[in-house]
C-alpha cells in the first residue's frame, strides 16, 4: 500500500510540474514590416514576453504612449523586447514615423 500511495504523490508531483510549465507565457513576437506593425492589436496575458523585430530597411522605433517601454533605433533585422508585468491597454508608436501604431493588451 506505501508504494501505491508514494506513486499517486509522485504523479501528482509530476501533473503539478508539468502544468506549471504549460502556464508560463511564452514570448509573442511583433513584426515591423513595411512602414506597419503586425499584429497592429495583439492581446496577451500578464507576464509576456513580447519582441518586435524590424523586418524593413529603414531603422523604426517602438515607443508607448504612456512612456512604459522605449526601444533604441531599431535597424534591420533589430530587436526589442518587453515583459507586461500588469494588465492594461498599452497603444504604442514609432517616433520616427508617428502614422506607425499599433497596441498591446495584457489581460
Amino acid at each position: 500500500m506505501r508504494r501505491s500511495v508514494f506513486a499517486g504523490l509522485l504523479v501528482a508531483a509530476l501533473f503539478g510540474i508539468a502544468a506549471a510549465a504549460q502556464s508560463k507565457p511564452t514570448p509573442t513576437d511583433i513584426k515591423i514590416d513595411n512602414f506597419t506593425f503586425g499584429p497592429s492589436e495583439l492581446k496577451v496575458p500578464v507576464g509576456a514576453t513580447v519582441t518586435w523585430t524590424n523586418r524593413d530597411d529603414i531603422p523604426h522605433t517602438v515607443v508607448s504612449s504612456d512612456k512604459a517601454f522605449k526601444s533604441k533605433v531599431l535597424d534591420t533585422d533589430e530587436k526589442f523586447a518587453f515583459t507586461f508585468t500588469t494588465a492594461g491597454r498599452f497603444p504604442y508608436f514609432c517616433s520616427i514615423h508617428p502614422k506607425m501604431t499599433g497596441t498591446v493588451i495584457v489581460q
